[in-house]
């Protein structure tokens, strides 16, 4: 009898992180594969990117708005709830698949656990400086399985109670795309994009929830930063988290009109790919400065503490929100060119290693009823 496997996606990020792993389930004579979209998937401001999942051809793709007009995480956390909720008890999967730290991939987790059905979470174990380490360590204790990224990730985990024999090293799935040789050429993204420059920087500035007050001044200082740098740039949307309608406030009236700006609310992931290859460096505090960019041996100028505690590497350039000092950075970077290559998050096999487990037996015989491991 096939195993039921949910992945659950609510950004364009995770899923770009999960298709690999869609990928080979779907491929698999043992699997039958279910796909719950939700978050900024269903939202037209952020591109509407669910068409881009059906576009793939996948068959069993349920699609669910949790977001609420309060704009308020608890709230969309618990509408997140009750939907895979009534999803879940309808479809009964074996296994649900959660990724990261997004309150979706903690919906999933408390949905999958407390109604007996075991829980894979991608890519725990991982830190920053926001309240996404607390999300991304709520779900880990909600989880039964761990696909982690690094061997530090693995000792987190370990030290959240979690046992050894319950975590799995892959490596990042997105890396098997990063290394791949079916990306699309920097020609025809530029074409398809209509993007106007061949040469650019990549700009992406997420809010940090915690610091709602000072936001729309750093959103300021960021876009001020950008302009008199003289570069030219590509910019993606913030996520949907609280305070990200002040950094696009900032945008439409800085940004917009500016002739050395492109803006895009999101873009298809392996797209985004190739312009991160070629571009001259990443701006701003997204993760990708931190986890993708690194992988290209492309600079990264991480601004603030939205990536703090996180993977440190030559390329990567940590400043605060100080004008004079960011663009001081973006001149040193400039300067430099690319740095080599890291591999810190696997070596494109993560797939791989994730079929073999979950076509593997052992794994179905993970107990839903989890117990703490004390450090001896």
């Amino acid at each position: 009898m096939l195993k039921k496997i949910l992945f659950l996606t609510g950004t364009r990020a995770d899923f770009g992180k999960l298709k690999p792993l869609i990928n080979v389930c779907n491929d698999s004579d043992l699997l039958d594969v279910y796909i719950f979209a939700t978050g900024m998937h269903m939202h037209k401001k952020y591109g509407f990117t669910v068409k881009e999942i059906e576009k793939l051809g996948f068959k069993n793709i349920f699609k669910f708005i949790n977001y609420t007009s309060e704009k308020s995480m608890d709230l969309t956390l618990s509408k997140t709830i009750e939907g895979l909720s009534s999803y879940v008890k309808e479809e009964r999967p074996n296994m649900v698949i959660v990724h990261g730290d997004r309150l979706e991939a903690l919906a999933g987790a408390i949905v999958g656990a407390m109604n007996n059905i075991l829980v894979g979470h991608v890519e725990g174990g991982e830190v920053s400086g926001t309240i996404d380490d607390l999300l991304r360590h709520a779900t880990s204790k909600m989880a039964h399985l761990h696909f982690v990224a690094s061997e530090t990730a693995e000792k987190r985990l370990i030290q959240l109670g979690e046992s050894s024999d319950s975590i799995f090293k892959i490596g990042s799935p997105d890396v098997d795309i990063m290394l791949s040789d079916k990306l699309p050429t920097l020609d025809n993204v530029i074409k398809h994009y209509e993007i106007p420059f061949d040469k650019y920087a990549i700009a992406m500035l997420h809010p940090v929830t915690t610091e709602l007050e000072l936001i729309e001044n750093q959103a300021k200082v960021f876009a001020k930063s950008l302009i008199d740098s003289g570069e030219n740039y590509v910019v993606v949307y913030p996520n949907n988290d609280m305070g990200s309608e002040y950094i696009l406030k900032v945008y439409e009236k800085y940004l917009k009109n500016n002739s050395n700006f492109i803006l895009f609310p999101s873009l298809r992931f392996e797209y985004f790919l190739t312009l991160l290859k070629n571009a001259n460096f990443l701006i701003g505090n997204s993760s990708t400065g931190i986890h993708e960019a690194p992988v290209y041996g492309i600079p990264t100028i991480n601004i603030g503490s939205r990536q703090e505690n996180r993977f440190e590497y030559q390329s990567i350039n940590n400043v605060d929100f100080d004008l004079d000092k960011i663009l001081e950075v973006i001149k040193k970077v400039k300067k430099i060119g690319k740095y080599n290559p890291t591999n810190h998050y696997g070596t494109g096999d993560s797939a791989d290693k994730f079929i073999k487990l979950i076509e593997g037996m052992e794994i179905w015989k993970t107990n839903a009823q989890k117990k703490f491991i004390d450090l001896v």
